[in-house]
């Protein structure tokens, strides 16, 4: 349900959940930690960081740091600037008008499906994953 991108980034701040205060990680750091590719985790964390969620810092003793506490980040504001779940609003089947009024053979059944899914992302925080063992 959730790209390897997207668990990378669950993991990842899962772990920054965990530094001390005023702490930083290196991305090689916590690529290392996650068994993410290096490049790529950097590329990642950089994309979080312009989303607001991250704090980033150069230099000796710099990385990054969550840019809020942890129990102030949901999973959807993870995921939404890599999965654009959000999306997830339109009709299972693709049609372009599926409504209430006018719904497919499965709108129904997805509209609770997604709506409890959608649910559960803006109500789970990275706290919450961090404090469930879910660390490698």
């Amino acid at each position: 349900m959730i790209s390897k991108t997207g668990i990378h980034a669950l993991l990842a701040l899962s772990n920054l959940a965990e530094l001390k205060p005023g702490a930083y990680a290196g991305a090689t750091q916590l690529a290392d930690r996650i068994g993410a590719p290096r490049n790529y985790l950097g590329k990642l964390l950089k994309q979080l960081a312009e989303q607001g969620l991250l704090e980033s810092q150069k230099g000796y003793g710099g990385g990054f740091r969550l840019a809020r506490s942890a129990d102030k980040i949901t999973i959807y504001d993870v995921l939404e600037p890599i999965e654009k779940v959000s999306k997830w609003n339109g009709c299972f089947l693709g049609r372009s008008r599926c409504s209430d009024k006018s719904p497919c053979a499965v709108h129904n059944r997805w509209s609770t499906v997604r709506a409890d899914y959608l649910d559960f992302l803006h109500n789970t925080t990275i706290a919450e994953v961090a404090d469930n063992g879910v660390l490698p």
